[in-house]
C-alpha cells in the first residue's frame, strides 16, 4: 500500500525522539531543544491569539453559574418570583446543573464523532435557546425560567465537553499546562461580567432590572459561535479519524511555522500517531473501560474527588448564597451586596489567573495542597466569626466574615478554578478523554445540585452552625490530596499515561522503558517525597 505524505514524513523520524518529547524543553537526557517563547514564534502567536475564542466557553459558564447569585439581590426579581426560599430557591439554582448532568450522555459523543469545534457549536445553540426561554414574558413565567436555566446548563456543559479538549490538543507541549489551567479560571470573567451587569441595573424598579442581565447570556455564545471555525480542528481527533495529512498540516503550521522538515514536529506527530494507534488496538472505548484497569480506576477516582471537592469545599456557599451569608452578618442592602459580589469575583479572577502561570513550576499536587489547607484555615476562622456575630451582634466580627470570604477565595484560587478541568483532562488518554471530561462535568454538576439543594435548607435551619459540615469535608480533602493525587507536570499529554499504567501504557515506544522513562518515574517519586 502506498504511504501517505504524512506517514512518509513520520518515517524519517526516530522512535526515541518522540519518547524524549516530554522533557525536550527541560534539557533532560541529553536533549537540548531550546524553550519556545510563544510571542516570538509566528505560528504559536497566531494560534494563541485565537485561543480566547475557546476560553469563552468557561466565561459563558461563569456568567450563567453566578448570575442567580446577583439576581437574588434584586427586589424586582424577588417580587416577580414571589420571594423563593428554601428548597424552592434550591431548585431555581440547581436546575442549571441538573441540565449539566444530562449533558453526560451527549458531550463525549459530540466531541468524538463530530469533532471538537462542532461539539462546541451544538452546545452554544442550546444555550441561546435557553436564554430566550428565560426572558420571554409568559403566563407560566416560573416554569419557563426554570426550563430555560435547564437548557443553559445542558448546552454549557455540552460545549465545555469539547472546548478544553481542543485547547489541550492544539497547544504546544511546553504550554499545555498553563493554557489548559487558564481555561477554567476564565469562569471568573463571566462571573465578573454577570456581577457588574447586575450592579448596573440594581437600581431599576421594573422587571428590566433582571431581564437585561439574563438576556446578556446570549451575547458571548453568539460571539463564540461566529469565531469558532477560525481555529483548526484537533490534530489528535483528525488522526483518530484516519486523516493524518490534515493532522500533520495543523502541527506544521502552528508548531513549526510551516516548516515541514522541522524535527520536533515530526517527532511530536509520531508520538501522537503511535499512541492513538496503540490505544485503538489495545483499548475498548465503552464507559466500562474506566473500571477495567488499575490505572483507569485511579483516574476515575481522581476525577470524582476533584469534581466533588471543587464544589463542596465551602465555596458553594459564597458562590450561590452570598445573599444569605451577607444577610446573616447584617449587610442587607442590594447596593452593598452587589458591590461585594462584584469585588469578590474580580479578586477571585486575579488570584486564579496569577497562579495558573505557576502550574508547571510549583506542580499540580502542591497547588491543590496549598489551596486545601488555606481553605480549611480561612473557613474555620469564618465560622468562628459568624458565631461571634450571631451571639453578640459584634460589627467587627461581621466585617471579619467578609474578609475571610475574600481570603478563602484567594487561597482557593491556587488550584480549584483552573485545575478542576485541566487536571481531569490531562490524566486521561485520548481514547477516553472526551468521556472522562464528560464524567468530570457531570459529577461537578451533581455535586453542585447537592450543594444547591442542601445549602439553603442548612442555612435556614442551622445558620452558621451549618458551616461545620464543610470544615469536616475540607479535612478529608487535605488527606485525599496528600495520599491519592498524582503529580503530572513534565510529561507530554501522551506520556502521562505511564504515570498511571506503567509498562502497559499505550504510548509510543512502550516496548522499551528506556532511560527517559526511568527519569520520569524518578522525578515523580522525588516530587512526592518533597511534598
Amino acid at each position: 500500500m502506498e504511504k501517505t505524505p504524512a506517514e512518509d514524513s513520520v518515517g524519517r523520524t526516530y522512535r526515541e525522539d518522540s519518547d524524549g518529547l516530554a522533557y525536550s524543553y527541560e534539557h533532560v537526557a541529553g536533549l537540548d531543544v531550546p524553550a519556545v517563547t510563544w510571542w516570538k514564534d509566528p505560528g504559536l502567536r497566531k494560534l494563541y491569539i485565537m485561543m480566547p475564542v475557546l476560553f469563552l466557553g468557561s466565561t459563558i459558564n461563569g456568567y450563567d453559574g453566578s448570575l442567580l447569585n446577583g439576581l437574588q439581590t434584586m427586589v424586582p426579581w424577588q417580587t416577580y418570583f414571589d420571594n423563593p426560599s428554601g428548597s424552592r430557591l434550591g431548585l431555581f439554582t440547581a436546575i442549571q446543573n441538573i441540565g449539566g448532568i444530562c449533558a453526560l450522555g451527549f458531550s463525549s459523543y459530540a466531541a468524538d464523532i463530530f469533532g471538537r469545534r462542532i461539539g462546541v457549536c451544538l452546545g452554544l445553540l442550546i444555550v441561546f435557546l435557553g436564554t430566550i426561554l428565560q426572558v420571554v414574558p409568559t403566563k407560566d413565567h416560573e416554569g419557563m425560567f426554570i426550563g430555560g436555566r435547564f437548557l443553559v446548563g445542558l448546552g454549557s456543559n455540552l460545549a465545555q465537553g469539547s472546548a478544553p479538549l481542543l485547547i489541550m490538543e492544539l497547544a504546544h507541549p511546553q504550554h499545555r499546562g498553563k493554557l489548559t489551567t487558564m481555561y477554567n479560571t476564565l469562569w471568573y470573567v463571566g462571573a465578573i461580567i454577570a456581577a457588574w451587569t447586575v450592579f448596573g441595573t440594581v437600581k431599576y424598579t421594573s422587571d428590566a432590572a433582571w431581564r437585561i442581565p439574563v438576556g446578556m447570556q446570549a451575547a458571548m455564545p453568539v460571539i463564540q459561535f461566529a469565531l469558532i471555525f477560525c481555529l483548526p480542528e484537533s490534530p489528535r481527533w483528525l488522526l483518530s479519524k484516519d486523516r493524518p495529512d490534515e493532522a500533520l498540516a495543523v502541527l506544521i503550521k502552528y508548531h513549526a511555522n510551516g516548516d515541514s522538515t522541522n524535527h520536533f514536529v515530526q517527532s511530536e506527530f509520531h508520538e501522537i500517531q503511535e499512541t492513538i494507534r496503540l490505544e485503538k488496538l489495545n483499548s475498548k472505548h465503552g464507559w466500562t473501560v474506566f473500571l477495567k484497569t488499575p490505572g483507569n480506576r485511579k483516574r476515575l477516582l481522581l476525577i470524582a474527588l476533584t469534581s466533588f471537592f471543587s464544589q463542596c469545599s465551602g465555596n458553594g456557599l459564597a458562590s450561590y448564597y452570598l445573599h444569605d451569608i451577607l444577610n446573616s452578618v447584617g449587610i442587607t442592602g442590594s447596593y452593598d451586596q452587589s458591590l461585594i459580589n462584584g469585588g469578590l469575583q474580580i479578586w477571585s479572577f486575579l488570584v486564579a489567573i496569577f497562579f495558573s502561570l505557576f502550574v508547571d513550576k510549583i506542580g499540580r499536587r502542591m497547588l491543590f495542597m496549598i489551596a486545601a489547607v488555606g481553605m480549611l484555615i480561612s473557613f474555620t476562622i469564618l465560622t468562628a466569626c459568624s458565631a461571634v456575630y450571631a451571639q453578640s451582634g459584634n460589627n467587627s466580627a461581621g466585617s471579619a466574615v467578609i474578609a475571610m470570604i475574600f481570603l478563602f477565595y484567594g487561597v482557593a484560587g491556587f488550584a480549584w478554578p483552573g485545575l478542576t478541568v485541566a487536571y481531569c483532562a490531562e490524566i486521561l488518554p485520548f481514547n477516553i478523554r472526551a468521556k472522562g471530561l464528560a464524567i468530570n462535568f457531570a459529577l461537578t454538576a451533581t455535586a453542585s445540585v447537592f450543594n444547591q439543594y442542601v445549602n439553603p435548607i442548612g442555612l435556614q435551619h442551622l445558620a452558621w452552625k451549618f458551616y461545620f459540615v464543610y470544615i469536616v469535608i475540607l479535612i478529608i480533602e487535605c488527606l485525599c490530596i496528600w495520599f491519592l493525587f498524582v503529580e503530572t507536570r513534565g510529561p507530554t499529554l501522551e506520556e502521562i499515561a505511564r504515570l498511571f499504567d506503567g509498562a502497559s501504557a499505550n504510548v509510543s515506544g512502550k516496548q522499551v522503558l528506556d532511560k527517559k522513562s526511568e527519569l520520569a518515574r524518578s522525578a515523580q517519586i522525588q516530587h512526592t517525597e518533597e511534598l
